[in-house]
């Protein structure tokens, strides 16, 4: 069975130990969310739950996405995710932040925060060029491809866009929860700006962090 909850990133701050150390930690919003549909093997191909997260005004959603979530007798809601293996969630059913104990391990998955059009070096993290006088390659990209092409090839690491993208990481500690505000403390950041939507899942990541 796979856990799961969408929350919203509420921002950072820190927690003290017993020792005394500082955990850097980002505060979450897990929940409550709502199994608005379950999917099936003989009728959908794989077995899935959908969550829902956040209600939504009932004129803001059009007719089809009305009847969608009347079929699971909930009011419409903001934002939808599926879970895999989802085990025994009842359609309708709620779920909170105590579906996580601290120090479980989980995946965390946004949309990272764009940073516009980027150079090669803080796209991709190339090194700079001499400093010397006299240099012109400070700043170049470097080599761009072979001779005998007599064109660019494609999937080069060059200057574009960076950030707005889907990105997930991977085996972050669950220090605390508070199931009174439905609240995840996670060590460490996730992706996304404050109040961005995050998907939050049982890790299959088994390093281990300090």
């Amino acid at each position: 069975m796979t856990r799961g909850l969408l929350a919203r990133k509420l921002g950072m701050t820190q927690l003290f130990t017993e020792r005394g150390t500082v955990v850097p930690v980002t505060v979450l919003e897990a929940g409550p969310c709502r199994v608005v549909q379950r999917k099936t093997a003989p009728i959908d191909g794989y077995e899935a739950i959908q969550i829902g997260f956040g209600e939504r005004r009932r004129r803001h959603a059009n007719k089809p996405t009305t009847g969608h979530f009347k079929r699971a007798g909930l009011q419409p809601m903001r934002r939808l995710a599926e879970l895999r293996d989802p085990g025994e969630a009842e359609l309708g059913a709620t779920l909170n932040a105590d579906l996580f104990q601290p120090g479980d391990r989980v995946d965390v998955t946004g949309m990272s925060k764009g940073k516009g059009f980027s150079g090669q070096h803080k796209r991709h993290h190339f090194g700079r060029g001499p400093v010397t006088h006299g240099s012109h390659n400070i700043k170049q990209p470097g080599s761009i491809g072979s001779v005998d092409a007599a064109r660019t090839m494609r999937g080069l690491k060059m200057a574009g866009q960076l950030g707005a993208a889907r990105a997930t990481i991977r085996g972050l500690e669950v220090v605390r929860v508070d199931t009174e505000r439905n609240l995840l403390l996670v060590k460490g950041s996730v992706p996304g700006a404050r109040n961005g939507m995050v998907l939050v899942r049982d890790s299959d990541h088994e390093a281990t962090l300090s």
